[in-house]
């Protein structure tokens, strides 16, 4: 039982970075590729709030490649911190449907849409990004110890 517990315990950081690295380099890929089923909701968003600063053909991609780079940067733990600064400034723009788009993410008051779904679970992402940054810091706190 302490074997299994250990052995789970030494790879979670692992596998929270893989489970990172694969959401967010293939949901950017897809933004790159211009497949990406999300693309309406960005541009709705776009067209809310930042559509006279860049155009939106720049803008996807450079959304899409931003979201590669998190990916990857979660892969390597020398760049914790750059990633998830990056990753965290991504999530609040990715709850901001919740609030500027309420039409497409809500019925009934309160029962998400599908759409809101999808944004809902960037919940557990933030989970996954968090257990990553703690487990960074006491590694961190261990290193400066010894």
């Amino acid at each position: 039982m302490f074997k299994q517990r250990e052995f789970i315990y030494d790879r979670v950081d692992l596998i929270n970075r893989i489970a990172l690295c694969v959401v967010f380099y293939w949901f950017g890929i897809l933004k790159v590729l211009s497949i990406s089923p999300a693309e309406p909701l960005v541009r709705e968003l776009y067209l809310k709030t930042i559509h006279s600063l860049i155009p939106f053909d720049y803008f996807i991609i450079l959304l899409g490649l931003t979201e590669c780079v998190i990916g990857i940067l979660f892969l390597c733990p020398q760049y914790t911190k750059i990633a998830f600064t990056i990753f965290s400034i991504q999530m609040i723009t990715t709850l901001l449907p919740l609030f500027v788009l309420p039409h497409d993410v809500w019925q009934n008051g309160i029962a998400p849409t599908l759409t809101g779904q999808y944004i809902i679970k960037n919940v557990v992402l933030m989970g996954c990004a968090l257990s990553i940054l703690k487990y960074w810091n006491l590694n961190i706190t261990n290193q400066i110890n010894y």
